[in-house]
């Protein structure tokens, strides 16, 4: 545990992404297994322990602290095993010795859970407060230490002299403490063998294009377009045992569209976006939420709003891996296999053709405008299926930003490194002469303009809800959106998608924001 507070206290507070590579790396090189794979997992958040949540720590706090005071300390620190670790009456006289990861999910795991607050509560007692700190993070999750799994993948790869991309095709398929995988970076075994099936592959994403650097860089002989659907990304993995659906994270979210999955077959891996709505019509992206994080959907709902795929590619076929074949030819092979194995929830996403980017601009402007879509992406036809975002074969165009001026209603701490600041805001619109909520945002602002408006919250606050603050309704958010839609789920009736805070207007009054119903008239929605 000593160790791996120490490694955790390397990365929080190292800021160059090269050293806490370079600490990661360290780690890994004197770390025996299984500790050093227990390690990176909890890191990567793939670590999981059952029946320790954070009321666990909170009913432990209760029996041994002034709650009163624990609750004071809570709220200005922000963070709950920082608390803990600091507030905690270190009363044992004992030194534990060096107590090894695998050593303690041994000791705490398939415990009962008064067996698991008395073990707890005994190292507690033995841990500095760097440790219990550490250890409150590997039981709830959660570390919050500016390392990704894109990172830690970065580090095993240049440990092992393996390439990244090696690494990020089995990732998936692998279950920690990750034995197999460091026999293979240290040349002890062979690379791990998964089957294609049985795994997630990482998908390949696209970045924002650059107008004016980016069009005059590409040749527009070499690029096909397609439209930007408004879903959800999925991978379909199928064979003839298994059908799973994987959303981009790689969850599986199999069990939310068993309509798919019932009617879908075929030896395949696709990638494609996951959609709502009859004959392949999309509807708006709020239908597809009442379709989300239902693990048993109705009969009734699945009735109502069928789910379907538009498909962009195919990277894995009858076993056979495509990903390192061009996308011309993965298209080609895409459509082939649909007419083998056709199915009335998959469709082919079109490719649309063009002659110079001035003809696709107007074809964005179309497409985006007449049909409501996200935008447009941009694709070489030559391009491998390589995971992550590398920088030059796709680009997603978006239509531009809509906006609307709103008033600040409430603010809430934020985690990790802004845990000491109120970061994530609830705004709001007028209606009649009273403010409704309209969304929440949590980022478009710079870390200056975090810390006014952190001072400002301080200062002009009414009420207090636990982390959450009411303030004085006296500050203009100018908010950013990609769409809006009716929703019945909001006391509004209107839903923002992907809203960010543009501007802070300081200047502005707040008579002069906007009110609910021209926003409805704006966009044609039902009083």
């Amino acid at each position: 545990m000593k160790k791996f507070s120490l490694l955790l206290e390397k990365l929080l507070f190292t800021p160059s992404r090269n050293r806490k590579k370079s600490a990661l790396k360290e780690y890994i090189a004197n770390t025996p297994d299984p500790d050093r794979g227990y390690a990176l997992a909890a890191i990567t958040g793939d670590f999981k322990m059952k029946n320790i949540t954070a009321s666990f720590y909170h009913e432990l706090i209760k029996e041994h602290v002034d709650y009163e005071l624990f609750k004071m300390s809570y709220d200005y620190v922000g963070d709950l095993a920082e608390t803990i670790s600091l507030i905690w009456p270190n009363t044992s006289k004992n030194n534990l010795h060096e107590l090894s990861l695998r050593k303690f999910i041994e000791l705490i795991s398939k415990k009962s859970k008064p067996k698991q607050k008395e073990i707890i509560f005994d190292l507690m007692n033995k841990l500095d407060a760097n440790e219990r700190w550490s250890m409150i993070k590997l039981t709830t999750g959660g570390f919050r230490i500016g390392v990704s799994a894109k990172l830690v993948k970065l580090a095993l790869a240049e440990y092992g002299n393996k390439s990244i991309e090696d690494i990020e095709r089995i990732w998936h398929g692998l279950s920690y403490p990750y034995v197999d995988l460091f026999a293979w970076l240290e040349n002890k075994s062979p690379k791990p063998r998964i089957k294609f099936s049985d795994m997630f592959h990482p998908m390949m994403l696209a970045n924002p294009i650059n107008e004016e650097k980016d069009f005059s860089n590409l040749k527009p002989s070499e690029f096909f377009a397609e439209l930007k659907w408004d879903g959800i990304r999925v991978q379909l993995v199928l064979d003839n045992e298994n059908k799973k659906i994987y959303s981009r994270t790689g969850d599986d979210i199999s069990k939310s569209f068993p309509d798919i999955l019932f009617n879908v077959n075929g030896n395949a891996v696709l990638d494609g976006e996951l959609l709502v709505g009859n004959n392949f019509k999309a509807l708006p992206f709020n239908s597809l939420q009442k379709r989300l994080n239902r693990k048993n959907p109705q009969k009734k709902i699945i009735s109502e709003i069928p789910a379907f795929i538009k498909l962009y590619d195919i990277i894995f076929e009858d076993g056979k891996d495509l990903r390192d074949l061009p996308l011309s030819k993965r298209r080609q092979l895409l459509s082939d296999w649909l007419k083998l194995n056709p199915s009335n929830r998959l469709d082919i996403s079109e490719i649309i053709e063009f002659k110079d980017w001035n003809e696709l601009r107007q074809i964005k402007i179309e497409t985006t405008e007449k049909f409501n879509q996200e935008g447009l992406m941009i694709k070489s036809k030559n391009s491998l299926y390589l995971s992550g975002r590398p920088r030059g074969p796709w680009f997603k165009w978006k239509k531009n930003p809509l906006f609307l001026d709103t008033i600040l209603m409430y603010a809430q701490r934020g985690h990790g490194k802004r845990s000491s600041y109120y970061s994530d805001f609830t705004f709001g619109v007028w209606n009649n002469d009273n403010i409704v909520p309209i969304g929440k945002a949590y980022f478009g602002f710079t870390d200056e303009e975090l810390k006014k408006l952190d001072d400002w919250v301080r200062k002009n606050t009414i009420k207090r809800f636990g982390p959450v603050r009411e303030v004085h309704k006296e500050l203009v958010l100018e908010i950013a959106f990609d769409s809006i839609n009716e929703s019945k789920r909001h006391k509004s009736g209107i839903a923002l998608r992907f809203p960010r805070i543009h501007r802070i207007r300081w200047d502005k009054p707040v008579k002069e924001t906007d009110y609910l119903k021209d926003i409805k008239k704006l966009f044609n929605f039902q009083f």
